[in-house]
């Protein structure tokens, strides 16, 4: 927390609580982590450093987030016909997995980024592939 000492108490911390909780509502509307990147990139430029962490991981978040899940409907969109003569079920077995792993990977780097946001810490790695 010394790292910024020029950013107190004062720093705005709103926008970015906006875009994870418009992150998590995602889970059950499916389109409003669309309109969350979108504040993150908007907003970017003119945040502080320890804000700017959480816009990168916000954006960083969506989009690997976006090709996960693309990469498993892909898997989903083979093994669905392909199950009509049974061995496509190994891939829809794989492709529920992976939606499963992706959505808690997703879930659980929005609560953490959260826990940081809340104590008014940047990010430590916000370009980071896991948490």
């Amino acid at each position: 927390m010394t790292d910024y000492p020029e950013y107190g108490a004062t720093e705005d911390r709103t926008l970015p609580a906006v875009c994870y909780g418009l992150y998590l509502l995602a889970f059950a509307t499916g389109f409003t982590g669309i309109i969350g990147v979108i504040l993150a990139y908007a907003n970017r430029g003119e945040a502080s450093p320890r804000m700017g962490s959480h816009y990168a991981f916000l954006i960083r978040t969506f989009w690997i987030g976006l090709v996960w899940m693309l990469l498993s409907g892909m898997i989903l969109g083979v093994g669905i016909p392909l199950s009509f003569i049974l061995i496509g079920i190994p891939l829809l077995i794989l492709a529920k997995l992976m939606f499963a792993v992706g959505a808690f990977w997703y879930g659980l780097r929005c609560v953490v980024g959260v826990i940081y946001l809340s104590r008014g810490e940047p990010y430590p790695r916000p370009y980071a592939l896991l948490i």
